[in-house]
């Protein structure tokens, strides 16, 4: 077979005398002239295959126009209101409704978090709803874990209420909280244990804030143990707890003490405890068989008592969110943040060979900023002295509604930090 060359794009050809393979080389000619730019241009257009996740990396691909929201500052927000109130969310509990007991100022309520080089999207319902559709969360954790819930159901109520069938799961209903969305197939739970791991009183006769407690840990709490294994995501957090008189036990032996002021026992940082407890949790979760869920750390949560202890006449009275310049984080609380943050970092690499993700939701940088944010004496609990300042939980509404903006966002774009 004799070929015949082609010139491009001028259609000179080698056998003019031919009339039949003329008209046939200048047909192709043709053909070619338009499928050529076509191809090209199909090729440039089309999806490039999505590079794997290196099972040796604990990064992931990140897109080039994602919101770096983990720093930032607080700004005054345009429109001045938020999502709610507490009139037009029933779910607020006495403990955070700082407007229904009367604090007097409002402008803790005007300011968002805003990413230094971005916009957080503000929160969506509808779109969260749509999201989570068929799914389920759980707050694993203390009581600011179940603050960061209530926020998350008055956000929601603006499209619709859930019915609580918390009396289906516990006899124990106001610290083992379980919501569904009918509408949605969607369900919100608590799982209230502050410690991850099994905890008891020393002294069985009673309990107090400030009662000596032993912390097993490395056994994790049943209260948690036997049902966190459905869901679909498990945001995990806890905090101040780990500051008080603690008893340490780990493989069926006390080990030490936290300001236990005992004679003859081993006295360790609280730092050490704390990271203790995390490795626990996140351990148990990579080994559960059927756990297939997300699982995010909210660091930890700054307190902000002045003018004292929280049990020496502390409080927390400023109106305003501080500026960079006025605090740092540092002391015990970065001593805290890089304790939970380093162990979440080895979760989430022996967490790649089951294939389940351990995210950070990063929002100690922000709240540090918030001194105006708490209670302080405007909220009121049944089981607290009210002599005593609130300046760890949050208002509701109050900067906590972030860290479900934040939320949104991380399930919206699967979103990481560089």
């Amino acid at each position: 077979m004799k070929f015949h060359a082609i010139d491009l794009p001028n259609g000179k050809y080698t056998e003019p005398n031919n009339t039949h393979t003329n008209l046939f080389l200048l047909a192709l000619t043709l053909v070619l002239l338009i499928t050529i730019p076509l191809c090209l241009n199909n090729i440039s257009n089309s999806p490039l295959p999505s590079p794997k996740r290196n099972a040796g990396s604990s990064k992931s691909i990140e897109k080039e126009d994602q919101c770096q929201i983990f720093s930032g500052n607080w700004v005054p927000y345009p429109d001045g209101s938020a999502y709610y109130t507490n009139e037009t969310c029933n779910l607020i509990i006495d403990e955070q409704n700082c407007m229904k007991f009367g604090r007097p100022d409002t402008e803790f309520m005007t300011w968002r978090w805003k990413p230094d080089a971005c916009e957080l999207p503000l929160f969506d319902a509808a779109q969260f709803l749509e999201l989570v559709r068929g799914k389920s969360l759980a707050f694993l954790g203390d009581s600011v874990g179940r603050n960061q819930m209530q926020s998350l159901l008055c956000l929601l109520a603006t499209v619709t209420y859930p019915e609580d069938i918390s009396h289906k799961y516990s006899s124990n209903t106001d610290y083992f909280k379980r919501y569904v969305y009918n509408d949605y197939n969607f369900t919100i739970a608590n799982f209230w244990s502050p410690y991850f791991v099994k905890s008891r009183d020393v002294d069985p006769s009673g309990h107090d804030f400030n009662s000596l407690m032993s912390l097993y840990l490395d056994e994790p709490d049943e209260a948690w143990l036997t049902q966190v294994e459905q869901f679909d995501y498990v945001i995990v957090s806890a905090g101040q707890w780990f500051f008080r008189p603690l008893i340490y036990h780990e493989n069926g032996r006390v080990i030490g003490c936290h300001k236990c002021d005992q004679d003859n026992m081993t006295s360790f940082v609280t730092s050490y405890g704390y990271r203790k407890a995390f490795r626990t949790v996140f351990r148990t979760l990579r080994s559960l068989k059927n756990y297939k869920g997300v699982t995010f750390l909210r660091t930890f949560s700054p307190s902000h008592f002045e003018n004292g202890a929280w049990n020496e006449g502390g409080n927390c009275v400023r109106t305003r969110p501080f500026t960079k310049e006025e605090t740092k984080l540092d002391g015990y609380v970065l001593e805290m943040y890089l304790t939970q943050v380093e162990e979440l970092k080895a979760a989430e690499e022996q967490g790649l060979q089951r294939g389940l993700q351990f995210r950070l939701m990063d929002t100690t940088e922000a709240m540090l900023l918030r001194p105006d944010g708490h209670p302080n004496f405007y909220g009121h609990s049944p089981h607290r002295n009210m002599t005593l300042a609130d300046c760890v939980h949050w208002c509701l509404p109050g900067p906590i509604d972030a860290w479900n903006e934040i939320l949104l966002y991380m399930l919206k774009t699967g979103y990481r930090p560089p």
